[in-house]
């Protein structure tokens, strides 16, 4: 087996193995230093490291993982991502448990994009698909990825306003985070819906090849559509909706939460008042959003910035960053360089930008977003940007 595929067969082993979580999988790298180092030693000292399974379920996880391996080598859009690959979403591995290893189909590269995630009811009301629906394509127009769950209701609302975004100088990306193997669509509804993210955005799981649809699974997918995003916007959800998980983790994890409030006497309204009387952001446009996400996403740059510098990623949390102009340091930061090479003091739509930097529309919108929040750059109507005078 080529070395690259033997490092991740290894990595997808150890995963399979029972009673190996995010957290006792991190301990053991820290401790070893590697999957292939630990299944190497000798089993008691396996044991002693808290891992009891004997040969037959040592066995039968390289099975599973010759399955994984297979997965890749037969779709050409796939990607098992280790949390040792430069790849690996700093946001992600900020988190308390980040997964070891994302099964990821589509665009890697945009999980390190600034996120909000978009989540809510299954069965929203007409009022809630357009909200999700306006909310997300506006998002995705000024340069945040819109992340959800793929489920039917309000997640696939939000992923279909962000696909609807596409335009000459976008591409109408998303992420969607499912609660089952890579290889198996849930809901099965969504699986057109799914296959047009694969093409222009990406679908990931924590899970390997082969997992079923499992109750217990959701709730823990929904700390990574948290993770990976600066905050959660909740545009409908009951009182019993899982989407208060989600909301729930965001807040454990410093991500900001929005909600979107109702009628007193709407059952899809009590889950987002009852956040926002305990102190959700109250959201009636995206500016409220953008208002909030201003320190984060100024943030974000740098935490990105420093772990492309480093080649390694950061737990370093969102800090409260002034809102005042923020100093311009592009040192070492290639791509922030280009794009700012290829401003000038003239409104520039975002085609040209794109054409003279040679970076994609949605990084370049991105990036925009930032430096427009940090005060250097200024937006024209039309979509045309310029350096703004020191």
């Amino acid at each position: 087996m080529h070395s690259e595929l033997s490092r991740l067969h290894a990595w997808c082993t150890l995963w399979r193995v029972p009673k190996v979580g995010a957290k006792r999988y991190a301990n053991i790298l820290k401790a070893f230093g590697s999957p292939e180092a630990f299944l190497a030693l000798p089993d008691g000292e396996r044991r002693r490291a808290g891992v009891t399974a004997d040969s037959a379920a040592l066995d039968k996880a390289k099975r599973g993982a010759d399955t994984d391996i297979r997965w890749l080598q037969d779709n050409t859009d796939a990607v098992i991502l280790t949390s040792a690959d430069p790849h690996y979403p700093p946001q992600l591995a900020s988190i308390a448990d980040p997964p070891p290893i994302l099964f990821c189909r589509g665009n890697v590269e945009l999980l390190s994009e600034p996120q909000l995630a978009i989540v809510g009811s299954r069965s929203p009301s007409h009022e809630g698909v357009e909200n999700a629906t306006n909310f997300a394509r506006f998002m995705t127009q000024n340069g945040i990825v819109i992340t959800s769950g793929l489920a039917l209701g309000i997640d696939g609302a939000a992923h279909k306003g962000a696909l609807s975004a596409k335009t000459p100088e976008l591409s109408g990306e998303t992420i969607a985070v499912m609660g089952t193997g890579a290889d198996r669509i849930y809901p099965a509804r969504h699986r057109e819906l799914a296959y047009r993210i694969i093409e222009r955005g990406v679908v990931i799981t924590e899970l390997p090849i082969g997992t079923p649809v499992v109750p217990q699974a959701f709730p823990r997918r929904n700390r990574l559509i948290s993770g990976l995003s600066l905050g959660a916007l909740i545009v409908e959800a009951g009182l019993n909706s899982g989407s208060l998980i989600t909301a729930r983790t965001a807040l454990e994890q410093n991500r900001e939460v929005f909600a979107i409030p109702g009628s007193i006497h709407n059952p899809l309204a009590r889950g987002c008042n009852h956040l926002i009387r305990n102190g959700a952001k109250l959201v009636e446009t995206a500016k409220d959003i953008f208002e909030e996400l201003q320190p984060a996403l100024l943030a974000f740059v740098e935490t990105e910035k420093s772990a492309r510098l480093n080649n390694r990623h950061t737990d370093k949390p969102i800090s409260n960053a002034s809102s005042v102009q923020q100093p311009l340091d592009f040192e070492g930061d290639v791509e922030q360089q280009r794009l700012w090479q290829a401003l000038s003091y003239e409104p520039q739509p975002v085609d040209v930008l794109v054409q003279r930097s040679g970076l994609t529309a949605n990084r370049v919108s991105s990036m925009l977003l930032i430096l427009e929040l940090a005060g250097h750059v200024i937006k024209h109507p039309g979509g045309r940007y310029q350096k703004k005078g020191q």
